[in-house]
């Protein structure tokens, strides 16, 4: 017998050890949970995880950057994005920042499709966009588990680690020294 009929004949046992095994009954679901869906595997190491929605159809992510933190609840809507129960454009009044907060649809391809609630504590209007940018792209990676890889790619998923420095004593702030004197 050679050698490649051998892999053939075991990969043939496999299948047929596969397709006898018997399949364990799941547990019921309690109402208002979602059925998970079990890790799919397509393509040369691709993971596709499952979908992450509450009882009211929403996925929600923590966003974090500098000192802020925001909290965010995306559902499939208008595109309308409220900030601490306002509008983003009384919340974040630089263009700028609304730019920043959009990407995360811009590279997912999905602009005007969802809603987003969030609240934002902590650090200055920079800040929060970046947490708010953070949390948008964590929860539609969870909403949608297939943009995960594009997201991924832009960036949006990883924490930027930069924070504060803290004030030393002996210092007047983190590095800068009280000014010096001759006489």
């Amino acid at each position: 017998m050679s050698e490649t009929e051998n892999t053939v004949s075991s990969l043939s046992d496999l299948k047929d050890l596969t397709s006898a095994a018997p399949v364990a009954a799941a547990a019921p679901a309690a109402e208002g949970d979602e059925v998970v869906a079990p890790v799919v595997r397509t393509g040369p190491m691709a993971i596709i995880r499952p979908r992450e929605v509450d009882a009211q159809g929403r996925s929600y992510a923590t966003g974090r950057r500098k000192d802020a933190v925001a909290r965010v609840w995306l559902k499939p809507g208008s595109g309308k994005v409220t900030v601490n129960g306002r509008d983003q454009e009384v919340y974040f009044a630089r263009p700028t920042l609304r730019l920043v907060i959009n990407q995360p649809f811009e590279v997912a391809g999905r602009e005007g499709q969802y809603d987003i609630v969030c609240t934002v504590k902590g650090g200055g209007l920079s800040g929060q966009a970046g947490a708010v940018k953070h949390g948008i792209a964590q929860a539609l990676s969870k909403f949608e588990p297939e943009l995960r890889s594009a997201v991924k790619a832009a960036g949006f998923l990883t924490r930027d680690p930069r924070v504060v420095e803290r004030k030393k004593y002996g210092k007047a702030k983190a590095r800068k020294s009280f000014q010096f004197s001759k006489r």
